[in-house]
């Protein structure tokens, strides 16, 4: 067949994008597969793209560009949801070009791969091809508005691929009839670097360029004059709660002063973090290292990761930690490594906003590297079920099965239409 993923913007970065990619890859094993970019800003993807997989870029936002200049460059974008939080970066000329696409497409299948994108594929895609909506991890991850727009749009689809946390939601709160709802993990693309790689900054006279590699989870405990460090990744934002893991890192800092934290990213809390750290006297022993790498790269060679976040910006971060056999503490709040975690070990989860129990996690790994090297390597075990091989075999099921049962969809969705209708005023409004 051939499969299209249609992106936001495949010339980015992050580990949501690296997972498309990777899947698409392993769909390139069987399939004919190209990625649409809704948008480009630079010449060349900076996450590797396989040289199987066709890109196709729709509209150019470089500066310069020739759709820079068109007239409908700067109108905002109509048909693309206002609730989405990226509809400032839509304008009228993507609408158009996404609705072209899609109505020009050959393709057998289409997969979106966001809300605004779902929606361009529910009203444009050709009803001939299969069209799966990825929906986000958490069903609270959207404003009400936009839920409701969405499953406007979501009864026009074939499936949607979410989470188990989010599937059951969207059975329970919002059926979509004819609908099929999928819980599918997120995709864990293949790290850059192999479990055990050195971490970064590590002083190339540590350790003997002939030794064999360490274990799982012990890279960075491999060498007495490297010190053990604590990685931590992501936007310097409120809600990823970097303030509550300086703090954390203060107890352990307290008790093992040889331990180091750092923290990759950028936003605007760097300040605030600074001083904390300043503050606290972890000058020297917590580390604001800037930006963080287009493939996780900041994780190698850490003893821990960890993250005190209240939102979802996390979970590929630690994800991508365990790609390389290091043991995550994390908060226990789906998406993230929850259900990593939960399927096979690998780490640790402590609620959300609870200082002293992400303090106490830490310290207790801190203090055990047995106990490290195990979940690091229960945490790379975990990884790897959820590669890109075994969630494209996933796919291929569903696809199988939507095609078999597209007639007896297509009736469950009538009936489910004309349920609704009467149970709606003229409005549409659900009646009391």
């Amino acid at each position: 067949m051939k499969i299209t993923l249609l992106l936001h913007n495949a010339y980015a970065v992050g580990a949501p994008l690296r997972a498309a990619l990777a899947l698409a890859a392993a769909l390139a094993d069987r399939h004919a597969v190209e990625v649409v970019s809704m948008l480009r800003h630079r010449e060349v993807p900076r996450c590797a793209v396989d040289p199987r997989l066709r890109l196709v870029p729709l509209v150019d936002t470089r500066v310069g560009s020739d759709d820079m200049a068109h007239p409908l460059f700067g109108e905002p974008a109509l048909d693309f949801p206002t609730a989405d939080r990226r509809h400032h970066q839509y304008s009228r000329l993507v609408d158009l070009r996404a609705a072209e696409f899609l109505r020009g497409t050959d393709a057998d299948v289409l997969i979106g791969t966001r809300p605004g994108i779902n929606a361009y594929l529910a009203r444009f895609g050709p009803r001939r091809a299969l069209r799966i909506a990825q929906e986000a991890p958490r069903h609270d991850a959207h404003e009400d508005l936009l839920r409701a727009e969405l499953a406007d749009s979501y009864r026009a689809l074939d499936a949607l691929v979410t989470t188990a946390e989010a599937a059951a939601h969207w059975r329970t709160r919002r059926p979509l009839p004819g609908v099929r709802v999928l819980a599918v993990p997120a995709v864990v693309p293949p790290p850059a670097d192999p479990p055990g790689t050195p971490a970064t900054g590590a002083r190339p006279d540590t350790a003997s360029a002939s030794a064999p590699a360490p274990a799982p989870g012990a890279a960075a405990d491999a060498a007495d004059t490297v010190p053990r460090t604590i990685v931590a990744a992501g936007r310097l934002a409120p809600d990823e709660r970097f303030d509550l893991l300086v703090e954390a890192f203060s107890a352990v800092c307290a008790k093992h002063p040889d331990w180091r934290l750092r923290i990759h990213g950028e936003g605007p809390e760097r300040a605030r973090l600074r001083s904390l750290i300043d503050g606290l006297g972890l000058a020297g022993r917590a580390e604001l290292a800037g930006p963080r790498s287009p493939d996780g790269a900041e994780f190698a060679g850490a003893s821990i990761a960890a993250s005190a976040s209240d939102a979802e910006a996390s979970g590929p971060a630690l994800v991508e930690a365990m790609l390389r056999g290091i043991p995550v503490v994390g908060t226990g709040r789906p998406p993230g490594p929850t259900e990593l975690l939960q399927g096979g070990g690998g780490g640790v989860l402590v609620p959300c906003d609870d200082g002293r129990a992400l303090a106490g996690a830490l310290l207790d790994l801190v203090e055990d590297p047995e106990r490290r090297r195990a979940l690091g390597a229960a945490a790379l075990e975990s990884a790897r079920r959820h590669g890109p091989g075994p969630a494209a075999a996933r796919y291929q099921v569903l696809f199988e099965e939507l095609r078999t049962t597209r007639r007896t969809r297509a009736v469950r969705r009538a009936l489910g239409g004309i349920g609704l209708r009467l149970r709606t005023g003229p409005r549409g409004n659900e009646r009391a």
